[in-house]
């Protein structure tokens, strides 16, 4: 049975729920607005990750405001860091926008010191044969065009778990969706 709150809603529990207990060098994959600063704790350093053709007004004065924070101009297949480098990195709906995410898990692995951890919260493809998995088929070329590159039909709970990570823990949840559709979405840690 789908949850009765909305995408919006569950990832700002998410956010509050996750975000704060995050400590050291924490790198925001698809920083977007650069919300999750606003979670994380004071100590936290964080470094936001944007392709350069996304970098808006609210991201730029969110790394402008937080002391030592960082913007790198660049995209989650090429992470513009050292290996080993983060504690931490935050995927929040951004796995299902890069163009190549076998690619950007590579680097999220890379990046991390052993023991860190990817925290995330993704909407991932539904169940092949359902309604709701053929109208992500039809609308994922249109949605990959006009929502940054989101593919809504990309299963990145299997490329999480094959991205060479220790241990992967993932919750499943669903909101109603368009047109009578369920919307599948995952949250859930990965430590290299």
């Amino acid at each position: 049975m789908p949850d009765a709150l909305s995408t919006s809603d569950l990832r700002k529990r998410w956010r509050e729920r996750t975000l704060p207990r995050l400590r050291g060098v924490v790198l925001d994959i698809g920083a977007g607005s650069g919300v999750a600063a606003d979670h994380l704790a004071p100590e936290a350093e964080w470094l936001a990750l944007e392709p350069r053709r996304w970098i808006g007004r609210s991201l730029t004065e969110r790394v402008e405001e937080r002391p030592g924070a960082r913007l790198l101009a660049a995209p989650a297949e090429a992470v513009p860091l050292e290996t080993g480098s983060v504690d931490a990195v935050i995927a929040s709906t951004a796995l299902c926008s890069v163009r190549r995410p076998v690619l950007a898990l590579a680097e999220i692995v890379r990046v991390l010191r052993p023991g860190g951890t990817l925290v995330f919260f993704e909407h991932v493809a539904a169940d092949r044969g359902t309604w709701s998995s053929l109208l992500q088929t039809a609308y994922a070329p249109v949605s990959r065009w006009l929502d940054h590159g989101c593919d809504p039909h990309r299963d990145t709970e299997r490329l999480i778990r094959a991205a060479g990570f220790a241990e992967v823990s993932v919750r499943r949840t669903e909101v109603a969706g368009a047109l009578g559709t369920i919307e599948p979405l995952i949250d859930g840690t990965a430590i290299r």
